[in-house]
């Protein structure tokens, strides 16, 4: 689909500041997103960031506290039944019958949704076949591997067909080439079949690849949208990183910063624990001038690396942490959520 016949169309999903709080947990914080349609929108973030509570409210399986979405162009407040005929749902736990057989499963979501038997016979035909589950169609679902069961969890999500399909985090503990295969079928769905996908990813990885748009999350809003291309190539130069030998304190993270800050070339000092990142307009001549400065601060060095821009670097950019560090914070406070509800996040 061209971009000028998307400009025409009303968005495929649109969410304004959507809150939702658990007890004490603030799960959404005023969380924003506007996917148009026939694209693939990945929704980056950490495990507890807040992305499958946004799946939740968008496909009528969660209230909001308050803020307002639509998503096919129904509220789903106020049309909740009109949305859930327009969408498909992949969630991150199977919710195929394990004794039925592959072909028994696809066939009930049809019949759930109202088609027809000869146009139901056709379909799951075709989704066996697209999916390579053809020769397992008539096994339990109970003896498919993970793999498996992922592709089926997918195809049901499209039996009928559904204008926007929300996969969330669709390819977590697959081995990669499962997961590379998954990729492969995920990008015809918008490519060749014009579906609009809301994907929710916290794999860096996937969301570069897969998605024309990402938003990325950090604890329950949106900190920075746009192409993944767009936002790395925010970044001027490349990305240095430095692991130090020990710990700097409050007083050192400051010396620090103004040291590396003054160098030639050199950008956005950040300074966290025993980690320094910084960005340079050329990272490997300013390698040598890097390392001296820290050494005339008195500081050691474990390990130096110099890289292109990632999406590491676009979250380390605007959520003032690196990823790593967002998604061990998050699982505490995940936690504490699925505690209190039974496991939303």
């Amino acid at each position: 689909m061209s971009s000028s016949s998307r400009a025409t169309r009303a968005p495929a999903v649109e969410a304004r500041q959507l809150i939702k709080t658990y007890g004490d947990v603030s799960a959404l914080n005023g969380m924003d997103i506007t996917v148009e349609p026939g694209t693939v929108f990945g929704l980056l973030g950490p495990n507890g960031a807040g992305k499958s509570t946004t799946v939740k409210i968008l496909t009528t399986l969660a209230r909001p506290d308050s803020g307002s979405a639509t998503v096919a162009g129904h509220d789903v407040l106020r049309h909740p039944d009109r949305v859930r005929r327009a969408i498909g749902v992949v969630a991150q736990n199977s919710g195929a019958d394990p004794v039925a057989t592959g072909r028994e499963n696809l066939q009930l979501q049809g019949r759930l949704y109202g088609l027809g038997r000869a146009d139901l016979g056709r379909r799951v035909t075709e989704l066996l076949d697209r999916f390579r589950l053809a020769d397992a169609a008539d096994r339990p679902v109970k003896g498919y591997s993970g793999g498996m069961r992922r592709r089926l969890d997918v195809a049901l999500g499209l039996v009928h067909r559904p204008e926007v399909l929300f996969l969330d985090e669709p390819t977590t503990g697959l081995d990669p080439e499962t997961r590379a295969a998954m990729w492969d079928e995920i990008g015809r769905l918008a490519g060749e079949d014009g579906m609009t996908v809301l994907l929710t990813t916290h794999y860096l990885e996937e969301a570069d690849r897969l998605a024309e748009r990402i938003a990325i999350v950090d604890r329950g809003r949106v900190v920075v949208a746009g192409t993944p291309d767009s936002l790395k190539g925010e970044l001027r130069g490349d990305a240095v990183h430095v692991e130090l030998r020990g710990t700097v304190g409050e007083a050192g993270r400051t010396l620090l910063k103004g040291a590396l800050g003054g160098l030639p070339g050199v950008h956005e000092v950040l300074v966290d624990g025993r980690r320094v990142s910084v960005r340079a307009d050329q990272g490997a001549a300013a390698m040598p001038a890097l390392l001296a400065a820290l050494e005339r601060a008195g500081v050691g060095v474990a390990t130096a690396t110099v890289a292109r821009p990632s999406l590491d670097d676009v979250y380390l950019r605007y959520a003032g942490r690196r990823y790593s560090e967002a998604e061990a914070e998050a699982e505490g406070a995940e936690d504490l959520v699925l505690a209190g509800t039974g496991g939303a996040r």
